[in-house]
């Protein structure tokens, strides 16, 4: 007996982000139906392409990453769209990329001789510095 044709449904939608400058975001986005959906990312109506822009691709085609590097402030924050596409039907989901300014606080621990221990806390600026 072959299996109804149906249209996509989503197994695991893309969740809402925030990202720091320079670092990565991941939104992940599954479906199923029959027809097996085809899934495309879109940001602001257009398909992604970039450099810093990586579909990878699920091993059993159900869905992909969506893998965005390095993260910048004003030009990666959007609303990312997933659709999933068959010959039955299409939907679609979309999450929210918030990228944060690159400031960090790090703090570098030492251990003197006498075993107390100092911090020292610096504010860098998009470096981090080891």
């Amino acid at each position: 007996e072959l299996p109804a044709w149906g249209k996509p449904t989503f197994m695991k939608a893309p969740e809402d982000q925030i990202g720091i400058s320079g670092g990565v975001a991941s939104f992940v986005c599954q479906a199923t139906g029959e027809p097996k959906p085809r899934i495309t990312w879109m940001k602001k109506g257009k398909k992604v392409s970039s450099q810093r822009f990586e579909v990878i691709e699920f091993d059993d085609g159900s869905g992909s990453v969506l893998r965005i590097q390095p993260l910048r402030v004003h030009r990666d924050e959007a609303i990312y769209e997933c659709t999933a596409t068959n010959s039955v039907g299409e939907i679609n989901t979309s999450a929210k990329l918030t990228v944060l300014e690159g400031k960090k606080e790090v703090v570098f621990a030492s251990l003197d001789s006498s075993g107390f221990g100092s911090c020292v806390v610096a504010l860098l600026n998009d470096t981090v510095i080891f």
